[in-house]
C-alpha cells in the first residue's frame, strides 16, 4: 500500500526569499536526483504562512525510510541542510494512506 508523505518547514517571518535561494542553488540539484517519489514543493499563500510544503510517494514506510537514509548520506543533501536549517522554526512530518475512493497522484 502506497505511503504518502506530507513535510511542512515553517520558516522564521523574512526567510522565505533565502529559503528558496538556498533550494535553488543547493537543494534541488540534489532532490532532482531522487525526484521520482516526489509529487510536488509548494509555499503557503494563505493560512500558516511562511510555509514550505512538499509531498511525497512512497511504495511502503520501509521504501520511504531507504529513501530518506540514502538522501541523508548524501554529503551535498548535508551541506543543502547546513544551510537551510537555521531557517526553519518547525517541521511536521505526516503519513498519510490514501483513501479507497477518488483519485491518487
Amino acid at each position: 500500500m502506497a505511503v504518502y508523505e506530507l513535510r511542512t518547514y515553517t520558516l522564521y517571518t523574512g526567510k522565505m526569499a533565502e529559503a528558496i535561494g538556498h533550494y535553488e542553488t543547493l537543494g534541488w540539484p540534489v532532490l532532482e536526483k531522487y525526484q521520482d517519489k516526489l509529487i510536488g514543493y509548494f509555499t503557503s499563500d494563505t493560512g500558516t504562512l511562511h510555509q514550505l510544503v512538499h509531498l511525497w510517494k512512497f511504495d511502503d514506510d520501509d521504501d520511504r525510510r531507504a529513501h530518506w537514509q540514502t538522501l541523508l548520506s548524501d554529503p551535498d543533501f548535508i551541506k543543502f541542510g547546513e544551510k537551510f536549517r537555521p531557517l526553519v522554526i518547525t517541521q511536521a512530518n505526516q503519513l498519510l494512506l490514501a483513501a479507497p475512493w477518488g483519485p491518487h497522484p
